[in-house]
């Protein structure tokens, strides 16, 4: 989610020129061939370079991906909210192994993505629900390997996805070597509680990367901690997947700790 410049507005189910402040309304913008997604806000939710649309256009996408150094073969990815779908497209094309299943509480949003976006319609290893996602992850203990939590509504954080409660319940959904990966904003005058929260629900093991140029702050935070191994080759590894997936892995992991900390 970054900041959006005035641009022209395209009609997405809604009326025609809305106010962008209306909550709980999904607008879509182009410019100079992006197309981007804002939920209630001038805030971009989800971008998409239309000629090349299974691409991550957004940094703080790119680093999410970032679960990768420490999970390089996950059999599943359970992702809290789909906006566009750039997270989504990126697993189910570039990960042919893993099955997804994305929690949406916004049939709009699904329209719009899928419409829009071009995400591929429901099959063997992808399943897009409609449903709350607090109330999915607590019905649903030891259920996947990555947890993507990216729950954003009128430029805010979802109350209920980032609650002492909800971080449990994430820590519980996850496989043995889980990894939770909680997009939140570095200027968000709670994000210390949040991360303090974080802190509690994974004893310590957490791992953040800032997304720069726009202040999202990614977290990452580990059922069990990775070894000591995969700490001290995360330059290695970080080497192998960004010639694999094209994205900036080397760039991301100089930003992580080289040795296990905690």
């Amino acid at each position: 989610m970054n900041r959006f410049l005035k641009r022209r507005e395209r009609q997405a189910n809604v009326s025609r020129n809305p106010p962008l402040a209306d909550a709980g309304l999904v607008h879509l913008s182009e410019e100079y061939g992006i197309r981007s997604l804002h939920l209630g806000s001038s805030m971009v939710q989800s971008a998409m370079r239309i000629a090349a649309p299974n691409e991550l256009q957004l940094a703080y996408t790119q680093c999410m991906m970032c679960f990768l150094l420490f999970r390089p073969r996950p059999k599943n990815v359970l992702m809290i909210g789909l906006g566009g779908g750039s997270l989504t497209k990126f697993v189910y094309w570039q990960l042919p192994t893993v099955n997804t299943t994305v929690i949406e509480i916004n049939p709009q949003v699904v329209s719009v993505a899928r419409s829009q976006f071009y995400v591929p319609a429901d099959d063997e290893r992808l399943e897009v629900l409609i449903a709350e996602g607090s109330e999915y992850i607590a019905a649903h203990p030891d259920s996947t390997d990555i947890l993507m939590v990216d729950g954003f509504d009128d430029g805010r954080q979802v109350a209920s996805l980032c609650t002492q409660a909800f971080y449990d319940q994430a820590s519980e959904a996850l496989t043995r070597n889980g990894v939770l990966v909680v997009n939140l904003l570095s200027r968000d005058g709670r994000v210390h509680e949040y991360l303090a929260r974080l802190e509690n629900s994974f004893a310590g093991r957490i791992a953040t990367i800032l997304a720069e140029p726009y202040g999202n702050l990614i977290v990452f935070a580990f059922k069990h901690p990775p070894t000591r191994a995969v700490w001290e080759e995360l330059p290695a590894t970080a080497k192998v997947l960004e010639k694999e997936f094209s994205l900036p892995f080397s760039k991301f992991a100089q930003k992580l700790p080289h040795r296990r900390p905690f």
